[in-house]
């Protein structure tokens, strides 16, 4: 099989990032891998703002291709094809990578290759671990959480996911509560190894339901509660908080440990040659996440990967890559490429977060 390189560029929510990926479907390198993050920006809001976002895509988004070129030892003549996501995400962050990704296909003569992010997310252990079709992928972020049976680079099927926040919203939600800084994930872990996971008790929401949808807003109004009966003249003890997060944190941890489960016992029905269970999304980066994880694969006889936590957060590789698996299928996109604030990997399944005019989030 033809050996391919594709540019990469992701733009869907606060990082702005390039890369070349070289390679063939399930046998690939990063060649260089560039991430600006927006951290700082965002910092006083508690949050992510679009617009700021946006703009901050629009001027960050040519230096990290440059970057990402210069760092692979390339100009776009050695370059086959660009690939660029174009969905779902905040729209005006996803219109400035699909802008940038089809001025240079056209200026260099290359082929466009539109890519959802998700299916970054969901191939990225094809990427670093050839694991072979078909695997269970556990997606876990801060917009989405969902199981999936992976296929094909374009064949996907969700058997279950949240049906309101997804764990790294309610990760940020806690930091909010607790006065942690932003990103909420690494503050609550940090805060968390602290804390006595088992004194403060939270529920697990919908473990008393068949299936692996998941929920996650109840866990946050219950932190909430639970906050401010410790209160004492508005004030919170340090221990407090840390027991809090201790004990959100494994809450969370149980949750998904039964859902792969459950999970685990659809996947394996199918009879898989070699089983394996992947977690990918910035949430993965998570070591308690991880380990439970690893463990109740350990536990079904299935192997686990874990992507390093650079290609856990969004990156440019993974989309390169996803763009390298529909470019080696004879995927081409053209000029007509339209960003997308959503994008279900599942088309046929309905949508769990919601649908409207522009169709369902995820």
């Amino acid at each position: 099989m033809r050996i391919h390189t594709l540019l990469g560029l992701e733009s869907s929510c606060d990082d702005t990032a390039a890369a070349v990926v070289r390679g063939t479907p399930g046998r690939a390198e990063v060649l260089s891998s560039v991430v600006e993050g927006q951290t700082g920006l965002h910092a006083q809001f508690g949050g992510v703002v679009p617009e700021i976002a946006a703009r901050a895509h629009a001027e960050r988004m040519d230096i990290v291709v440059r970057r990402a070129l210069d760092e692979a030892g390339l100009d776009l003549g050695g370059i086959d094809a660009v690939a660029v996501t174009a969905g779902p995400g905040l729209i005006g962050g996803v219109m400035s990578g699909v802008m940038c990704a089809k001025g240079i296909a056209a200026g260099a003569g290359l082929p466009l290759i539109g890519v959802n992010h998700l299916a970054g997310h969901a191939l990225t252990p094809r990427l670093t671990d050839g694991v072979a079709y078909p695997y269970l992928m556990l997606l876990v972020s801060g917009g989405h959480c969902q199981f999936l049976l992976v296929r094909g680079p374009e064949d996907f099927t969700r058997l279950g996911g949240t049906i309101d926040d997804a764990p790294g919203e309610a990760f940020d939600k806690t930091a909010r509560l607790l006065a942690l800084p932003q990103p909420g994930g690494p503050s609550v872990e940090a805060e968390a190894s602290r804390g006595d996971a088992a004194r403060l008790r939270f529920p697990r929401p919908l473990l008393d339901r068949e299936g692996c949808d998941m929920s996650f807003s109840g866990l946050k109004t219950a932190l909430l509660r639970t906050r401010d009966s410790l209160m004492d003249n508005g004030q919170l003890r340090a221990q407090d908080r840390s027991d809090l997060c201790a004990g959100f944190q494994q809450a969370v941890v149980d949750v998904l440990v039964e859902k792969t489960r459950r999970a685990l016992a659809l996947y394996l029905a199918e009879g898989p040659e070699v089983p394996m269970v992947a977690v990918a999304g910035g949430v993965a980066a998570n070591k308690a996440i991880r380990a439970g994880l690893e463990t109740v694969s350990a536990e079904m006889g299935v192997g686990f990967v874990a992507p390093p936590l650079a290609l856990c957060t969004d990156n440019g590789a993974m989309i390169a890559y996803a763009g390298l698996e529909r470019f080696a299928g004879g995927a081409r996109d053209d000029m007509t490429l339209a960003a997308r604030p959503r994008w279900p990997l599942d088309r046929a399944a309905a949508g769990m977060l919601g649908g409207g005019k522009k169709g369902p989030k995820a």
